[in-house]
């Protein structure tokens, strides 16, 4: 296929993994990432243009438009943070930087690219993240499941806004072994224990997740748009246990 997709966040677990399988269909990619080197190793592996930067500097998203071209056929923002801590030790800088990297900047990642996204002859598909911690209460989750359940609402906004030219949808997965979620697990025990608490009884992997990305940017998926879609080992809606 010669669709062009813009990837933020292409050197995490999930959007590294989202990159080579758009690569295996044929895809052309330009990647957003803020650490050069991992980025420009990634972006020789599978031949893509990229553009180095913070998602939570302003002035990155004009500067990704323009180096990623036009027309563009889809858009990944797979940027995010874990912030679990209770609420009493939460500060006013982690409720903001929660939601600047993961709600103010899925925003302004698809208004820069919004022009381009427009041009696609096909439908333009845009794929954003939310978290099962935006469909179900955990302790701990304030700050991030608040960023998250706005990104949710910004989904169906933006799915909404932009019909029938371009659909949006978002991914919500649970606790998934990628670099970003590691960081929780603390050791083999304490991922058995979280594993145990999922229907399926196991952790997410980052192509359980990358896969469903890729079929949403697919034209087998157009006429699939405003969904949150739980990618959770069933989490947030099965309860196996008494």
């Amino acid at each position: 296929m010669d669709r062009r997709i813009l990837i933020y966040g292409a050197t995490g677990g999930i959007g590294a993994t989202i990159c080579r399988l758009l690569i295996a269909q044929g895809a052309q990619l330009h990647l957003v990432a803020k650490t050069e080197n991992k980025l420009a190793a990634l972006a020789r592996e599978v031949g893509a243009t990229y553009t180095v930067g913070d998602v939570t500097d302003a002035s990155l998203f004009n500067r990704v438009a323009e180096d990623a071209g036009q027309p563009l056929d889809g858009l990944v923002y797979a940027v995010g943070t874990i912030t679990i801590r209770s609420l009493p030790r939460l500060t006013e800088a982690d409720f903001l930087r929660d939601f600047r990297i993961n709600a103010l900047g899925a925003a302004l990642a698809v208004q820069a690219a919004l022009p381009a996204l427009k041009k696609s002859e096909r439908i333009a598909s845009v794929v954003l993240f939310s978290s099962v911690a935006a469909a179900q209460g955990f302790t701990n989750h304030a700050s991030i499941g608040m960023a998250k359940g706005a990104v949710s609402a910004l989904t169906l906004s933006l799915a909404a806004e932009l019909a029938p030219k371009v659909r949006v949808n978002a991914i919500a997965p649970s606790l998934t072994r990628t670099p970003l979620g590691e960081n929780l697990l603390g050791s083999e025990q304490m991922a058995a224990s979280i594993a145990a608490l999922h229907a399926m009884q196991r952790l997410g992997e980052a192509s359980d997740i990358a896969s469903l990305a890729v079929f949403l940017l697919s034209p087998q998926a157009d006429w699939i748009s405003g969904q949150i879609i739980g990618v959770d080992g069933g989490r947030s809606t099965l309860r196996t246990k008494g």
